[in-house]
């Protein structure tokens, strides 16, 4: 792909994903409990919703992005229910790549195996937070997996945050922005993302106090 197209979109997203982030006054709560809160809004890119989850991980901000940070062959594969496979299939930067992410079956079989293509960007901010930014995009060696629906991400990603006096801890922010595709009814759509959500950061809490330095 075009570095200069890449990097054009790539950062529009993260332009989007900082908007979200901003954004206080337009979400609606649909789950609440553990210390995590999962709201959305009616997304402008596709016909479905944009999900927020927030929540604090009991670790240091590095180990934390140790278990979410996008690589192939990484932690998240591990820990992560909804992620079966991770792999990067175009370096265009040191940190802007293009990925392959497949997904296992779900809401008891109702949704099928997925496969998403994203154009991912990691990013930085000051005070420490560091966020991922993807979106969609097609490539000529991805074709849709035998067995799988091809899903679309819109822009969605997660922030790292740390707490200023507690070290130990670290704000995760996630927007997960997904068109499942295929003939999905909407009502098992909407009670999947909520659930999903909270189990993410379940399952990631987890892991960060299982991993070692």
């Amino acid at each position: 792909m075009d570095p200069a197209l890449a990097t054009q979109i790539s950062e529009a997203v993260a332009e989007k994903l900082l908007q979200y982030r901003r954004d206080t006054s337009s979400w609606k709560i649909c789950r609440e409990g553990n210390g995590v809160s999962v709201s959305w809004r009616p997304s402008v890119e596709f016909p479905g919703n944009l999900y927020r989850g927030e929540g604090v991980v009991l670790g240091t901000p590095k180990k934390v992005w140790d278990c979410i940070k996008p690589v192939s062959g990484g932690l998240r594969e591990k820990w992560d229910e909804n992620v079966n496979s991770f792999e990067i299939i175009e370096n265009i930067t040191d940190t802007l790549f293009i990925s392959r992410t497949s997904t296992p079956s779900a809401a008891m079989k109702i949704i099928s195996p997925r496969d998403f293509v994203d154009l991912l960007l990691i990013k930085k901010y000051e005070g420490g937070v560091i966020s991922t930014n993807a979106t969609n995009i097609e490539h000529p060696s991805c074709p849709v997996r035998p067995g799988y629906v091809r899903g679309f991400n819109h822009p969605c990603g997660c922030f790292c945050e740390p707490l200023p006096g507690e070290p130990d801890k670290t704000h995760v922010v996630t927007f997960f922005h997904t068109d499942l595709s295929g003939y999905l009814p909407q009502k098992v759509v909407e009670s999947f993302f909520p659930r999903s959500m909270a189990g993410f950061y379940a399952n990631l809490q987890k892991a960060v106090t299982n991993h070692q330095d």
